[in-house]
């Protein structure tokens, strides 16, 4: 099965090889039909320590490196 790929804004740089992610998806309400945003945090891991809070970055499935840390940051993305 291949591995989920997802973009999104480092919202913390605070611990040591880790970044915190913040995904954000725009989706209609099925009943409402409303457009709603919703946003998911995901703990990535990065090795350098060379991303910083506000870069658009791609994170990728791996497996489990911590007990909060199951990605891994691919590499910078353009925003959008």
């Amino acid at each position: 099965m291949p591995k989920r790929i997802m973009q999104g804004a480092v919202v913390s740089d605070q611990g040591d090889k880790t970044v915190v992610v913040s995904i954000e998806r725009v989706f209609t309400h099925p009943l409402l039909k409303k457009t709603m945003r919703r946003s998911n945090r995901f703990h990535a891991h990065d090795e350098a320590n060379k991303y910083k809070v506000g870069d658009w970055v791609q994170i990728q499935e791996c497996s489990p490196k911590s007990k909060l840390k199951r990605w891994e940051v691919i590499g910078l993305s353009s925003k959008g």
